[in-house]
């Protein structure tokens, strides 16, 4: 089994109680994507965790598939799904390089999760390929090098030994940089006054 699927399957439970930590800037999250959903879009979420987000979208959009690396952490949002809409929205225990995309959708989310692979560059273009034409990635990403860059031999260290997952450290301009350079245009950037992570809405050009 891949280590960092190891790890948020160990986690898995613990995960799924915890509280959001800031509520208002999760729901300012959620309402901006919202606003780019419509009864006809399809969505592609990696990185879905226990599925809360998938869920609060689903009823919005014509179908919504949910992906993660954990067993554990799909196995509990399959439990979640309600009798109302299972029928739009799926999950999947499934890594990114393992993902086939059979037909492109309008949007995809990646949220907390880009400073969480092994490379974002390549995640970011298969996204681009994952997109039609005109749609949307949305993603929020802890952008720890802004203000705190020294954490970076912890977090690899702690990652060595099982204690953290794989955590990369980058700024938000080099953030930006990469989602330009795949093909992306920025039209949204949204970062609250307290915490690290960036939220960030891109579309793919027609």
């Amino acid at each position: 089994m891949d280590k960092r699927a190891k790890f948020w399957d160990k986690v898995a439970n613990k995960y799924s109680l915890q509280a959001i930590a800031d509520l208002p800037s999760y729901e300012h999250k959620l309402k901006t994507t919202r606003a780019y959903l419509s009864p006809e879009t399809t969505v592609l979420e990696i990185g879905c965790g226990t599925g809360s987000t998938a869920i609060t979208h689903a009823p919005f959009v014509k179908h919504y598939r949910a992906i993660d690396i954990s067993a554990n952490m799909i196995a509990i949002a399959n439990c979640k799904i309600g009798e109302s809409f299972k029928d739009k929205l799926t999950f999947e225990q499934c890594s990114i390089d393992e993902l086939k995309v059979s037909e492109p959708v309008d949007m995809v989310l990646a949220l907390s999760l880009l400073h969480l692979v092994e490379n974002k560059d390549e995640t970011m273009a298969k996204i681009y390929q994952w997109l039609k034409p005109g749609g949307v990635f949305i993603s929020s990403t802890l952008c720890i090098a802004d203000s705190k860059k020294w954490l970076k031999p912890i977090a690899s260290l702690g990652y060595l030994l099982g204690l953290f997952p794989l955590l990369r450290v980058f700024t938000t301009t080099e953030l930006k940089q990469s989602l330009v350079t795949q093909g992306f245009e920025i039209e949204y950037e949204w970062k609250p006054d307290s915490g690290m992570s960036v939220f960030i809405v891109a579309r793919k050009p027609l």
